[in-house]
């Protein structure tokens, strides 16, 4: 029987430059499959010949055992005795240069792989072993180790990641993916960003991530989670003021004062029987709605004559996943809410007892 010959092999920096590319923005667990311990895994399993339909499999403790030395070591026979010897029980614990404590299987089987790579598709897991089972069981996906060649040409490369990601990639991930660069896409705009208000007026405002999370606001949440919807204030970052309808707020017996240290955007639902106010502040890196800034801009409504219950708090973020959030959700106040640019028919309740407290879980539902 011929030998099956090994896939070829990429340099390490190729596997980490097209990580981020193959993984954008908006992918669960993104960090799981960019860092550099996913391209050190990818690259073992390249190495050792661990892709679909090569009847070759990674144990997660054989990236541990890799070197720089070995890694440089890329004839087929070199490469399959590796293999050979790196799944020997009790083997190689005394090589130097290793790329990972031998304890670093668990994040690599944990993290890269079971919430990483396997969920998107990009590795298989071999069929038919028991869970306790210490054979090896990982192996890239076909197209998805192809996508590594360093003889395409660049644009081809693009291609094959998008074809990739339209196969593999569920729905929602590649919605979120959308939405993401649509807004980084708006937000480089050298003219700005223009937003459209629900009176059908326009305004533009300054090149960055906090404009495009506000234009999302206005143009999406709004009217997504608003009946009657309508901007009452909008500022940008330097408390500069885009937008400011004075008329609108007198007629709900709001007094802005833009140097009140309003939010970054106040909207109004006058849908309902008695109006709802909303404050909205906008992240890109900072600045949520905290305990105490909550308390700061209910006592502006409760200034205008607004029950506190007809006055809401939102803090508006890029994404679920994005750092900015995963920073500030402890901050956040209860009784406020969260909403995501990439996840717009969705929004975080953080939900506050007040005189009827909630005591079961059916209550909630």
């Amino acid at each position: 029987m011929t030998r099956r010959k090994l896939p070829s092999i990429p340099s390490l920096q190729t596997i980490i430059d097209r990580l981020p590319l193959i993984f954008p923005e908006g992918i669960e667990h993104r960090n799981y499959v960019i860092r550099e311990m996913a391209a050190k895994t990818i690259f073992v399993m390249l190495y050792a010949g661990a892709v679909e339909e090569a009847d070759h499999w990674l144990r997660p403790d054989q990236v541990t055992k890799m070197t720089d030395s070995q890694a440089a070591q890329t004839t087929d026979d070199e490469r399959l005795s590796w293999a050979k010897l790196s799944l020997v029980p009790g083997g190689m614990k005394d090589v130097s240069g290793c790329w990972y404590a031998q304890n670093t299987r668990e994040p690599i089987r944990d993290e890269t792989l079971r919430s990483g790579l396997i969920l998107t598709g990009a590795v298989i897991e071999r069929a038919g072993l028991p869970t306790t089972s210490a054979k090896p069981r990982y192996a890239l996906n076909r197209e998805f180790a192809a996508l590594f060649a360093e003889d395409l040409p660049e644009k081809r490369v693009a291609k094959k990641i998008l074809e990739w990601q339209q196969k593999y990639l569920n729905r929602g991930s590649l919605a979120r993916i959308q939405i993401l660069k649509q807004g980084a896409v708006a937000g480089a705009e050298e003219s700005g960003v223009l937003v459209s208000f629900p009176n059908g007026e326009t305004r533009t405002m300054a090149v960055g991530p906090s404009s495009v999370i506000s234009k999302a606001v206005i143009e999406d949440f709004a009217a997504r989670f608003l009946k009657t919807p309508g901007v009452i204030f909008l500022s940008e970052s330097g408390n500069k003021v885009v937008a400011k309808d004075d008329k609108l707020a007198r007629s709900i017996g709001l007094n802005i004062q833009a140097n009140r240290n309003l939010p970054d955007i106040i909207l109004v639902d006058i849908g309902p029987k008695d109006p709802l106010l909303v404050f909205v502040e906008v992240v890109a890196t900072d600045g949520a709605v905290t305990t105490s800034r909550m308390a700061a801009l209910l006592d502006i409504a409760v200034q205008a004559g607004f029950n506190p219950k007809q006055v809401a708090f939102v803090t508006a973020f890029s994404d679920r996943r994005g750092g900015a959030y995963r920073k500030l959700v402890l901050e956040l106040a209860w009784g406020s809410f969260a909403w995501f640019v990439s996840e717009p028919d969705n929004i975080v309740v953080l939900r506050q007892s007040g005189r009827k407290k909630a005591e079961k879980l059916f209550e909630l539902v």
